[in-house]
């Protein structure tokens, strides 16, 4: 649980909000959503429960600005999509796999909300995963199907095979972040990306004889 914040007599809209959400993030990380109150909420930040409600009309409108403080799918988005163009399978997919893996790691708040969204059955879970990762899932499922179709990749299923996908990265998240398993030393996180990406593209790449 954050310690409580000293309550300063006045800062700016702007910046209370942004603690409310950082503190708030904190504690439904640890605790989900049911498990947290805006009391608690309020004693951390150093405030009141009104500065809370004054900010965020109920908690779930709390809940809703954090998850979309935190997703930064734009970012991914901004950063992968032009690589589609150029076809390079390896290049697209690490750096994809780089930008998730780094950005989690930097801040695994989002991965422990979501887990706990969907374990609490929790009503904004859905429309979350809709509006934010859906769009990595077709982004990749769309890429897998245009290659397919060029004869680059085997038959797969384009949806199922983006699953797979993300499933390795999610993975290797999970021990990383909530079981706290370590990889060897030696790896870093690009060198981890490319090993994912080598395992992945080996499985759907056809050879090289066999591309039309």
């Amino acid at each position: 649980m954050p310690p409580p914040t000293r309550q300063s007599s006045r800062i700016p809209g702007s910046a209370r909000r942004t603690q409310i959400i950082e503190v708030a993030a904190a504690l439904f990380s640890e605790r989900g959503f049911s498990g947290t109150t805006t009391r608690q909420i309020a004693e951390c930040v150093g405030v009141s429960e009104a500065i809370i409600f004054k900010h965020f009309a109920t908690k779930e409108g709390l809940y809703t600005a954090i998850l979309e403080a935190k997703a930064q799918t734009e970012e991914i988005m901004e950063r992968v999509a032009p690589l589609a163009a150029a076809r390079d399978d390896a290049v697209l997919f690490t750096t994809l796999a780089t930008e998730i893996i780094e950005r989690t790691q930097a801040d695994p708040t989002l991965m422990r909300l979501l887990l706990f969204s969907a374990l609490e059955g929790h009503a904004l879970a859905e429309p979350f995963f809709r509006s934010r990762l859906k769009q990595i899932n077709l982004f990749v499922s769309r890429y897998i199907r245009d290659r397919v179709a060029a004869g680059a990749f085997r038959s797969v299923e384009p949806l199922q095979a983006a699953w797979n996908f993300m499933g390795m990265l999610t993975h290797h998240l999970l021990l990383r972040e909530l079981f706290h398993q370590k990889p060897p030393h030696h790896l870093t996180t690009e060198r981890i990306a490319r090993e994912i990406v080598a395992t992945f593209l080996h499985g759907i790449q056809r050879p090289a004889r066999g591309r039309r």
